[in-house]
């Protein structure tokens, strides 16, 4: 006898092909159910997300977000399914973008239709869904650059920053950090107060901290006006602030003010002119390296960065210890971490003007990087290494 089909996976007790149907029903109630129902099963769960984005979900989700407008419950859990679809999984991103659902939420953040919201606690869950969704998608790659030449795109950022929504602050920093790339564009942000209202969001949570931060970080890379016109504001107390952000608790927080000062540096070398002070930064970034998440992942690269050509701060570094960290780190690294490639260039960059940096990596016993040359199979682990 010929072998049956195999069964789609059931998750949750739904077939997904059901569960996706019933995201097309004519019945309200089928609808939400079957939204809370999806997004409770790829929350967390690459593989799910995976396969709905495969049986074609997304869409189907992105209608629900287009045509139940008035309808706040399925506008929260429609909006919180799209975000749950693009945190981690590119293909997600991928999915949300072609499905059309950015501009059905950045329309639900701009024009909410006050009918529906019955209660100020129901219109702020719906635009925390919106906002929190959108934050997710232009924090990657792969989302779309926001026209910022365009008055009425950058009046919708300017409402973003002025909001007293934590969430849709946040998200004014991800869409600037993803758009904000050319001189052209950072005068623009400058020209119209944007980075007067970050400094000012410096004072706020830490979340909306960590988001100006960042978004600093984009508006004065390689650009010695916004730096000038950053550094006037409030009599240098901004810079201030920065500095003393290195020294935060948080240690995402210390990374980002780090990649700001960075960032000041390259631009306005005569603002950071103190050697201690790049010598402490240079101690916390090799710290940070040890750290789960985005600290550890950016920081060695943050580290080649700021020591780059620097044969003073080459020197320096033998003060913080800074060859034997990286190096004592490195057997504890995964091969596939972005991570393992950004230390094996800091520790180029560390060596590559002083003789007494190369001996004591040498000295280091990390003989096992020339295995790596030859073994590794990833082409920028290979490239580092050499």
């Amino acid at each position: 006898m010929p072998a049956s089909a195999a069964p789609s996976p059931s998750y949750g007790g739904s077939q997904p092909e059901e569960l996706i149907e019933r995201l097309s029903s004519g019945d309200r109630n089928s609808r939400l159910k079957a939204l809370r129902e999806l997004k409770n099963q790829i929350i967390g769960n690459r593989t799910k997300k995976l396969s709905y984005i495969k049986l074609g979900a997304v869409p189907r989700v992105a209608e629900i977000l287009a045509s139940d407008s008035l309808d706040a419950p399925l506008l929260v859990q429609s909006a919180a399914t799209i975000g749950s679809f693009t945190c981690g999984v590119d293909s997600g991103v991928t999915a949300v973008l072609d499905s059309g659902a950015v501009p059905l939420l950045i329309r639900t953040l701009s024009n909410p239709d006050q009918k529906v919201f019955v209660s100020f606690s129901l219109r702020r869950t719906v635009v925390d869904a919106a906002a929190r969704s959108l934050r997710m998608i232009f924090q990657s790659n792969l989302a779309p650059k926001y026209d910022l030449f365009q008055d009425e795109n950058m009046g919708f950022l300017l409402s973003l920053l002025n909001s007293e929504n934590e969430n849709v602050t946040e998200l004014a920093g991800s869409i600037i950090t993803r758009s904000c790339e050319t001189s052209f564009e950072q005068q623009a942000l400058c020209n119209a107060g944007v980075l007067q209202r970050i400094v000012s969001l410096l004072s706020g949570s830490t979340s909306q901290r960590d988001a100006s931060l960042d978004s600093l970080a984009a508006i004065m890379k390689n650009n010695y006006e916004t730096v000038s016109r950053f550094i006037s504001l409030e009599d240098g107390r901004a810079l201030n602030a920065v500095i003393d952000f290195i020294k935060d608790r948080a240690p995402r927080t210390r990374l980002l003010a780090c990649v700001c000062l960075i960032a000041i540096g390259h631009a306005c070398p005569c603002y950071m002119h103190d050697l201690q002070l790049k010598i402490k930064m240079v101690l916390i970034l090799t710290q940070l390296i040890e750290e789960p998440g985005r600290p550890g992942d950016e920081s060695p690269f943050a580290l080649k960065e700021l020591m780059n050509s620097s044969m003073e701060l080459q020197n320096a570094s033998v003060s913080v210890t800074a060859v034997e960290k990286i190096c004592d780190f490195l057997p504890r690294a995964s091969l596939q971490n972005r991570r393992f490639e950004g230390v094996l260039l800091v520790l180029a960059e560390i060596c590559s003007k002083v003789e007494e940096r190369r001996s004591q990596l040498l000295d280091s016993k990390v003989c096992f990087l020339i295995k790596l040359w030859y073994t590794a199979k990833i082409h920028v682990i290979c490239a580092s290494a050499a």
